[in-house]
């Protein structure tokens, strides 16, 4: 074995080693702490020990052809064999077995191995995320024990990456990159986990549970990329005279491991777009030197940025010290809209809520968005016979029934269709981020549950005209949506303060309650048949206020009216003279009270009375009168009374007067028959006097 191959195999060996051991230790720590991204890094250290397995097989093939090319050498050289290594084409192929077996392991077995290595990196990276679906952080136990272990491993791995990656930059020793560039990204997720580790002391455990998922998406990524220089290779044309890079060297990892490689990378393509050296000015010079300064100095400037907090103008924050958002004073750490500075993460953490943004939730549907923009699309005509939105539930609802007998099993509800929009702001940060996981669900829960349960007492449409509040506040159509639109509210808010969810109900919209559209049109022939018997029912109501106003003024004295006759006719019944008498009375008054055609049939009642009764009095006194007169004189009374009666009688009758002397014979024949027409001698006396 020559020098240039010793040294690489022994670091490929000694990694290999490294990486079992690592290995063992984080896996074994992991599932004895139960912390699932310490079993996760100990899989990536396993990926690792993958490559320089593959890497330690690729020297140790290269030192036996190095070898074998001296050992060929050195006996081509003696005097004796000269002929025999001296010669060309097949015979002296037929002695390079070594070189054979190197120049088949590069062709073969590393596309081979790296397809391999891309399967597992896969199958690993998707089973670890598969189990990041049991990760409990409550079960974990002695996590600095964990960060130092951690710690260790990082150091470690990170000094044989740094080894392996500086001893690359000879062109025969360039495949120890892929393993240096692993060994970095080992070492780096290795510090991170121990930074997390120590944080989780103070039960803070988000960077633990980040890297949960970071280890397995890395993998995954890794094994992706693999693949995909594996097919690469094949269509990839080889120079004998340039270095071909294994499908397992990661070029994202190479980035991270050789930040200078890719500014080389790009000088060199500019240097070819332009036809001048740009890698050859001071500018390209100083960036390459400096570039490590100016990538920590830009890491630490975003570092402490997040000092600073810009909340906005409807926005609130609650301010996290390790985790917890109350301070020494139990108060909360609450700062509304500005600017305000803080302790940097993850010593404090800001979590930024829309305090003034009105939220909404859809209660039984679920609304048609925009496949482009994804905003809901709002339905300007909401028809019974279609659908409104994407989804509709259904509403479970009583029902009065007054038909035939039900069948057996057989139950008197209703299916409805619900589409509620509720509106709420958050009105009590504090109670809205920690006292629930998760308000927004539960509040959705809340309403369903309150929903389903009036309606279940609630018919839907009232179904008898005139029976006032109790039958209004039982009904989700009609006039009693309003009421029922007031008691859900109400409902939904008590039950929202009792759950502590710091919500407060702005708007609940029930006017998304209708029938199925399959029989919205059946539907709305038995409603039109309600509501002309409502119609009907009212417009009696009507007559009989109109009849009791016009009888009695108004409807409460004439139930007034009413209940005192009643009592009075029962009273009477039981012959108990002093309550009749004291109810007389007051059915009197009452009566006397009263107003409209009652008051004026009594008022005429007693004009009548009055007037009979005067006229009777009246009729007394003058025959009392006449007595008087006709016993004074009773000739000149009867003759009075005879012709008083003659003139009464004969009032509207013509009458002559024949003044006669009796002893006259003479007589007079009156015609008293009335003429229709004159005669002639009346016409001609008239135009005589006329003329006269």
């Amino acid at each position: 074995m020559t020098t240039s191959s010793k040294r690489p195999e022994y670091i490929a060996w000694a990694s290999l080693i490294l990486s079992v051991l690592f290995f063992g230790v984080a896996f074994l720590i992991g599932r004895w702490s139960g912390f699932f991204a310490v079993s996760a890094v100990s899989w990536q250290i396993l990926s690792a020990g993958l490559i320089w397995f593959v890497l330690a097989i690729q020297f140790h093939q290269r030192g036996l052809a190095e070898q074998e090319k001296l050992d060929m050498h050195k006996l081509a050289k003696e005097k004796d064999a000269a002929t025999i290594f001296q010669a060309k084409g097949e015979h002296a192929t037929l002695f390079a077995a070594a070189q054979r077996r190197l120049e088949i392991f590069e062709k073969w077995f590393l596309p081979i191995f790296s397809a391999l290595i891309a399967a597992c990196q896969l199958f690993i990276g998707l089973y670890l995320l598969k189990g990041t679906e049991k990760i409990v952080q409550g079960q974990t136990q002695q996590p600095l024990l964990c960060a130092i272990s951690m710690t260790a491993i990082a150091f470690v791995s990170f000094l044989m990456s740094r080894y392996a990656t500086g001893i690359s930059a000879q062109p025969q020793w360039r495949p120890l990159r892929a393993g240096g560039s692993f060994f970095l990204s080992v070492a780096v997720i290795c510090f991170a986990l121990a930074i997390g580790l120590a944080l989780s002391q103070f039960q803070i455990f988000i960077v633990v549970d980040v890297l949960a998922f970071v280890v397995p998406i890395l993998l995954v990524v890794l094994g992706i990329e693999t693949a995909l220089n594996v097919v690469f290779d094949i269509y990839r044309p080889r120079l004998s005279d340039q270095y071909a890079r294994t499908a397992f060297d990661s070029r994202l990892l190479g980035i991270i491991n050789e930040p200078g490689g890719v500014f080389r990378s790009a000088a060199s393509a500019i240097d070819y777009q332009f036809g001048f050296k740009v890698s050859q000015t001071w500018f390209y010079k100083l960036l390459e030197k400096a570039i490590v300064s100016l990538v920590l100095f830009a890491a630490v400037t975003l570092y402490l940025l997040s000092c600073v907090v810009v909340v906005a103008p409807n926005e609130e924050a609650i301010i996290e010290h390790f985790g917890n958002p109350l301070d020494n004073a139990g108060h909360v750490r609450h700062i509304g809209p500005g600017l305000a500075f803080k302790w940097p993460w993850p010593i404090d953490i800001t979590y930024k809520y829309p305090t003034k943004q009105i939220m909404e939730l859809y209660i039984g549907y679920v609304p048609k968005k925009d496949p482009k923009t994804g905003e809901v699309v709002r339905e300007r005509q909401l028809l019974w016979g279609k659908e409104h939105y994407e989804q509709e539930h259904s509403v479970l609802m009583a029902t009065q029934y007054t038909g035939e007998e039900l069948s057996e099993g057989a139950v008197p509800v209703s299916l409805v269709k619900a589409n509620i929009p509720v509106q709420y702001r958050i009105k009590d940060l504090y109670a809205y981020v920690y006292n629930q996981s998760e308000p927004a669900k539960l509040l959705e829960a809340i309403c369903y549950h309150e929903l389903a349960k009036f309606a279940a007492s609630a018919q839907v449409e009232a179904d008898e005209a005139g029976q006032g509040r109790e039958t209004l506040k039982e009904s989700l159509l009609g006039a009693g949506r309003t009421r029922a639109k007031h008691v859900l509210t109400q409902r939904i808010q008590e039950a929202a303060d009792k759950a502590g969810l710091g919500i407060e109900l702005v708007f609940l919209g029930l006017q998304g309650i209708h029938p199925p559209p399959e029989i919205a049109t059946d539907y709305q022939a038995v409603i039109g048949a309600v509501q002309k018997k409502q119609a009907s029912i009212l417009e009696a109501h009507a007559e009989r206020n109109k009849s009791l106003s016009t009888l009695a003024g108004s409807i409460q004295k004439a139930d007034e009216l009413y209940n005192l006759a009643a009592e009075y006719q029962q009273v009477k019944d039981r012959e108990n003279q002093a309550d009749v008498t004291q109810l007389a009375g007051r059915l009197d008054t009452a009566f006397a009270g009263a107003s409209g055609d009652i008051f004026k049939t009594l008022r005429e009642s007693q004009s009548y009375a009055f007037e009979k009764a005067v006229l009777a009095e009246a009729t007394g006194r003058r025959f009392a009168g006449q007595l008087q007169a006709y016993k004074a004189a009773k000739q000149i009374y009867k003759r009075e009374q005879r012709l008083q009666a003659l003139e009464q009688g004969l009032e509207k009758t013509r009458k002559y007067v024949v003044v006669a002397d009796q002893n006259d014979m003479q007589v007079f024949i009156i015609d008293v028959q009335e003429k229709l027409t004159p005669s002639l001698y009346d016409i001609t006396g008239l135009e005589e006097s006329s003329k006269k």
